[in-house]
């Protein structure tokens, strides 16, 4: 039994069909008290406390002259390119424990 899989691409997706737009245009039209979440579980503490910001998340960045000790400097370097990426990503983590920790 062999099955063809067909893999689709934004610019390869087949035209909705008429059925289709006005199934759409009704559930856009759909008040949200009447949406029936009853599929949709709730979330848990824990797994609003493990969720990331979404990908295209881009904080503003600032740019910053630190003193960091040499070794410090030297061992972040050391792991290869994007230091200061490690740098922010380093302070964000402990940021974000803060206040985790603050709210608790």
């Amino acid at each position: 039994m062999s099955k063809k899989a067909t893999d689709y691409t934004l610019d390869t997706l087949p035209p909705l069909t008429e059925k289709q737009h006005l199934h759409l245009e009704a559930l856009a039209a759909q008040p949200d008290d009447q949406i029936n979440l009853t599929d949709i579980p709730e979330l848990t503490d824990a797994q609003l406390a493990e969720m990331k910001p979404a990908a295209q998340y881009r904080p503003i960045k600032k740019q910053i002259t630190a003193r960091v000790d040499a070794d410090v400097l030297a061992w972040l370097k050391s792991q290869g390119k994007g230091y200061q990426s490690r740098i922010n990503a380093i302070l964000r983590r402990e940021m974000l424990e803060q206040r985790q920790t603050k709210a608790r």
